[in-house]
């Protein structure tokens, strides 16, 4: 069966050869970008608090470097397996790949160059622990979530999503050569804050999603029931945050900071919910972008919390 090409990426394709400048964009818009930056904001947190301090630059730069390498080359599997979904979905049809800027076979050798690479640099400039966790990530991310999960089960993010609690682990690793307590912790407040995170978007863009086949819990479920789902993992996020408190020592500045930020994530979740049970659509992306945030500050105030002497 044929799949229609749409019509801006028939004269996309003959429009000529692209320059140099957009390969390159192209190239890095495969590795997605914005989720490889949300990954990597989790990595110096947990590496400042690795170590106790702040670790060695070059160390923070080399794990950061295949900590993007990974991330990208993860991203860019799931651009070439999905793409027959991306043509189908309005969010996703200016990607390389749909537009035809770039071709199949160059994705899927930039996708193996980006991953092999990251596992090497990672053996060669920390250790081989932080080099099998990013295996781990990229195998989890393309073969669990991708291939397995995405397509087939409505609880896919929910388990996908333990590829994106890898950073913490690689980040740790790399550090200490070991993998402590506080190292989990970090692991299950991302696990817990991925579907909180990710299911608001997935009420914004229902009609992509099921026009795609994909079964995210906003195309199979109701808005009651994903703002639900949404607000008892938003719950679960902020008490597994609270954990960090006595098995890392955290200090008051990470203590107020996960009370005010989570209480903050919850009002945003139960708002969402308010409004799905009458019958509203209310405002996912609020949420969506308020998970964000919260993450960011408490990835931040781990840091800090850790370089004060208090």
């Amino acid at each position: 069966m044929s799949t229609q090409i749409p019509a801006q990426t028939q004269a996309r394709a003959t429009a000529g050869r692209p320059s140099f400048g957009r390969t390159v964009k192209n190239y890095v818009a495969l590795t997605k970008p914005r989720v490889m930056e949300l990954l990597l904001v989790v990595t110096v947190p947990a590496m400042i608090l690795a170590q106790g301090g702040l670790p060695n630059l070059w160390l923070v730069l080399a794990t950061l470097i295949g900590g993007a390498m990974s991330a990208g080359s993860a991203g860019a599997f799931n651009c070439y397996i999905d793409r027959d979904m991306d043509r189908k979905m309005k969010r996703t049809e200016n990607r390389p790949l749909v537009t035809g800027e770039i071709s199949d076979r160059n994705a899927l050798i930039f996708s193996w160059v980006m991953g092999s690479l990251s596992v090497v640099w990672l053996a060669l400039t920390t250790n081989l622990l932080a080099a099998a966790l990013s295996a781990g990530a990229i195998f989890f991310y393309v073969v669990i979530y991708t291939i397995v999960l995405k397509r087939h089960s409505e609880q896919n993010i929910v388990w996908g999503g333990i590829a994106g609690c890898f950073p913490v682990l690689i980040g740790w690793a790399a550090v200490t050569g070991t993998l402590d307590w506080p190292a989990w912790v970090l692991f299950l407040v991302i696990f817990l804050w991925t579907p909180a995170h990710y299911w608001p978007l997935s009420m914004k863009y229902r009609n992509d999603y099921a026009a795609a086949g994909v079964p995210m819990l906003g195309v199979v479920r109701g808005r009651v029931t994903v703002g639900l789902q949404v607000i008892l993992y938003t719950w679960a996020t902020v008490a597994a945050s609270l954990l960090l408190i006595p098995v890392a020592e955290m200090g008051w500045t990470y203590t107020v900071a996960s009370l005010v930020f989570g209480g903050y994530f919850i009002v945003q979740a139960h708002r969402l919910y308010a409004h799905a049970i009458r019958g509203e659509a209310g405002k996912p992306m609020q949420v969506f972008h308020t998970a964000n945030i919260y993450l960011s500050v408490i990835s931040l105030v781990i840091a800090v919390d850790a370089l004060l002497p208090f």
